[in-house]
């Protein structure tokens, strides 16, 4: 067979030979010893153009066409397989394409961290242990104080950092008090602190709780309601000139009372809830009763619906809770073995529960006697006279001469003095000298208000009633 009619199937022979018509120049060595080397990569071959040989005939052109067609699936993937990490790095070749690989993309280490502390002694120790650098710690410390100022109480801190462990940076902080008033403190570029001063943001909610009494005693019925621990003593006392818990209240009566609390931005309760209304609604009578600050006056009162002062001159019940176990009147006595008078009425109830002023007045005698034991005796504006035997304690202060004022604590239930078989507070009234009846005297009326004062306690009135018919009551 001629030459020109033997074409080969490697392909390393359909290269040009030298020297024939459109053949690159020949390669010329170059030495490299110190070639650098690239990573591994594909290599991409630019197309080399195949120009027939002199005198080839077509046939033969084509048959080459057919193969490089069938076996280029084979180089792509053996070129594949070169490009692999596991391949040999390539010298780099003068004109090959090269490939840069993108630099990795920026990562922040960026956090939030909130807290609440104590008080604004307590921010340095936090700050320092967020890992930032001493320094920046010191100077955000003194920033936050100077804003939130060094009144005691809990602070809550929410601190945003940036940067990898060991090189934290603090960018923003926020300290605030329970009430929403504190500082916002950011980083400037310099390192020194912008501040923004927060105003305290408090709304006031009005709650409303209905209950019903049971057999036990109108503090578990009132916890049972809902109506919080702090405000049944005072539910208590705004009551206490129209109603004997131990003798007037029975299971089945309802009640209910509406209180004030104030509430920070997230929701939470601040400071102590403050008690505006209260009914007591039994078979003989109902009572509902508005908390009302009166023109000239330094503190709030109750007043009814029509502006009538309930405050009389002596409150009815001394104690919160107690049962009526011996009335006014002749008696046989238990310890004494012999029938006399029983001058006051004994109301029984745990030892240390408070006993209150029945008026306002001034402590005349606060000591021990055989029969009564620890006696107190107070002298009161309108000449009257109230006395309270058994004591446990005398509250802190009193003393002969010290004033008190109506509701005020003077003392404990105990069961001091031999004329006693449990404890319980006996309590006498003494008018112009005689003792009488204290649940039977006429204690007059309170004051009602006029002019303005009325005017002011309707729009109060008002407010209260349509926050009790709101939704939102419970």
């Amino acid at each position: 067979m001629a030459d020109d009619e033997r074409t080969s199937f490697d392909p390393k022979t359909w290269l040009i030979a030298p020297g024939e018509a459109g053949a690159p120049p020949p390669l010329v060595a170059v030495s490299q010893p110190q070639a650098r080397t690239m990573p591994p990569r594909a290599t991409v071959l630019p197309p080399r153009p195949v120009a027939a040989a002199a005198g080839k005939p077509p046939y033969a052109l084509a048959a080459m066409l057919s193969v490089l067609l069938l076996t280029g699936g084979a180089a792509a993937a053996y070129l594949t397989r070169s490009a692999s990490p596991a391949a040999v790095p390539m010298a780099a070749q003068p004109g090959a394409p090269s490939v840069v690989a993108p630099p990795p993309p920026e990562v922040i280490d960026a956090s939030r961290r909130t807290l609440v502390v104590a008080g604004p002694g307590d921010v340095a120790a936090t700050l320092a242990g967020t890992g930032i650098a001493a320094d920046a710690a010191a100077a955000a410390t003194r920033a936050a104080q100077a804003a939130i100022g060094p009144d005691p109480g809990e602070i809550r801190m929410v601190i945003d950092l940036t940067g990898p462990d060991g090189a934290r940076r603090m960018t923003r902080l926020e300290a605030t008090r329970t009430d929403g008033s504190g500082a916002i403190l950011t980083v400037r570029p310099d390192g020194s602190y912008g501040s923004e001063v927060q105003q305290a943001r408090l709304t006031t909610e009005v709650q409303v709780v209905r209950g019903e009494m049971d057999a036990t005693s109108f503090y578990n019925a009132a916890v049972t309601a809902g109506i919080t621990d702090s405000l049944i003593e005072p539910f208590a006392k705004a009551l206490s000139f129209d109603f004997n818990f131990a003798t007037d209240v029975h299971p089945g009566d309802v009640f209910e009372a509406a209180f004030e609390q104030k509430v920070n931005p997230q929701g939470e309760q601040v400071g102590s809830p403050t008690l505006i209304y209260v009914s007591i609604q039994t078979e003989a009578k109902s009572k509902a009763l508005y908390r009302f600050l009166a023109p000239g006056e330094t503190e709030a009162g109750w007043f009814d619906g029509n502006g009538h002062s309930t405050q009389t001159a002596l409150m009815r019940t001394p104690v919160d809770g107690a049962r009526i176990t011996s009335g006014f009147g002749m008696r046989f006595h238990p310890v004494l073995h012999y029938t006399r008078l029983h001058g006051g009425v004994d109301f029984a109830a745990p030892i240390g529960t408070p006993i209150y002023a029945a008026a306002a007045g001034v402590v005349t005698s606060s000591s021990p006697t055989a029969c009564a034991g620890n006696m107190l005796i107070l002298h009161h504006d309108n000449g009257w006279e109230t006395r309270y035997f058994h004591l446990s304690r005398y509250a802190d202060g009193i003393h002969p001469g010290v004033r008190v004022t109506q509701g005020e604590t003077v003392g404990a239930i105990g069961t001091t003095g031999f004329c006693t078989t449990g404890p319980h507070l006996h309590f006498e009234v003494h008018i112009n000298g005689e003792k009488v009846d204290p649940m039977t005297v006429d204690y007059g009326t309170g004051k009602a208000l006029s002019g303005d004062g009325l005017a002011a306690f309707r729009r109060e009135r008002d407010r209260i009633d349509r926050a009790r018919a709101a939704p939102t009551t419970s």
